[in-house]
């Protein structure tokens, strides 16, 4: 206990990969008491996480995770959360469209911890067996091309730090973990970050994990996603370029609206739109989600730019592709 608490206890100044590894091999294995955890959790946070400590974060998750077979193509688009926006469930809509555009997706996601409906509970309000669909995830790539990893079930290390979350009750380096811990070890991604400031620094952690080809996006009103009422920064890294970007809905030829036109509710509220949306329902949530899965087809090396992602994107909705590969994978699960 001795050593893992000095490793905790020095961590004012950002951590060397090498130091941030040997302290959450210290976390993860239970040597460490909830307080110092507390504690060193806290301090990284006040002061910034480093990309190092980020990496290394992910990387000790990824040791631990129980793992899914998917395709080498096999994409996620999944955001840090914590934007406060309440939005309806954008990342889990692109999710099933841009599987039925054919490109694999291994979509990661949790719970609702800051928002009313988070991917999994959407996903279970229309009707998907959250148990089955992780155990069955495998043949859900294969079979139909998309799958959802249930993060409750694939990370069972998480499981003790949990109520230590809690306790804290606010945002710590685990909050930035999710997207860069993906069950299916997809090296292509679309991930939203609500601070825009965090951008280089995860995009640092994502390259030294390995990464093939991704773009991070943040909303001007700190979305984790890319804004439909404004503009967007994105930051693109591997096979698909490297540097910075200003994202507006004009590039896709869509409209801008107002984030009030996307604000969700419960599960139930927020199935039934993806719902609409998925049978031809015009409006924001539908623009929100053609930008945000031609970013995602744009990482997947399927669209040359943005017009022609949304493009890709609003035909397989309008011929019922989308709509119907959900109805495959809950009739799958």
């Amino acid at each position: 206990m001795a050593v893992a608490s000095r490793r905790l206890s020095d961590a004012t100044a950002p951590l060397s990969y090498d130091a941030a590894s040997e302290a959450f091999a210290d976390i993860f294995s239970g040597r460490v008491d909830a307080d110092e955890i507390a504690r060193f959790l806290v301090t990284m946070t006040d002061r910034d996480e480093s990309a190092d400590e980020i990496a290394a974060a992910a990387q000790a998750m990824r040791d631990r995770m129980i793992p899914v077979a998917a395709p080498a193509n096999a994409i996620d688009v999944c955001g840090t959360g914590g934007d406060g926006s309440h939005s309806l469930n954008i990342s889990t809509a692109v999710a099933i469209v841009v599987a039925a555009a054919g490109v694999p997706v291994a979509k990661h996601g949790n719970r609702a911890a800051s928002s009313k409906a988070g991917a999994a509970d959407t996903l279970e309000a229309l009707g998907l067996d959250l148990d089955r669909a992780s155990a069955r995830a495998e043949a859900s790539l294969d079979g139909i091309g998309i799958a959802f990893l249930f993060a409750q079930k694939h990370h069972p290390a998480l499981g003790p730090i949990a109520p230590i979350r809690r306790a804290i009750g606010r945002r710590t380096i685990f909050n930035l973990l999710g997207p860069l811990a993906n069950p299916a070890g997809v090296r292509r991604q679309l991930i939203g970050v609500a601070r825009v400031d965090y951008l280089p620094t995860v995009a640092a952690a994502l390259t030294r994990l390995g990464a093939e080809a991704a773009m991070l996006v943040s909303g001007d009103e700190s979305l984790d996603e890319l804004s439909i009422a404004g503009g967007s920064r994105a930051v693109r890294l591997g096979a698909i370029g490297s540097g910075d970007e200003r994202v507006t809905p004009d590039l896709a030829g869509l409209p801008h609206h107002g984030l009030d036109a996307i604000r969700g509710g419960d599960p139930a509220f927020n199935a039934a739109a993806l719902r609409e949306l998925l049978n031809g329902a015009a409006g924001a949530y539908r623009d929100a989600v053609l930008l945000n899965a031609a970013g995602a087809l744009i990482v997947a090396g399927r669209a040359a730019d943005w017009r022609d992602g949304a493009a890709q994107a609003a035909a397989v909705i309008d011929d019922g592709a989308a709509r119907d590969l959900l109805d495959r994978w809950i009739a799958f699960t």
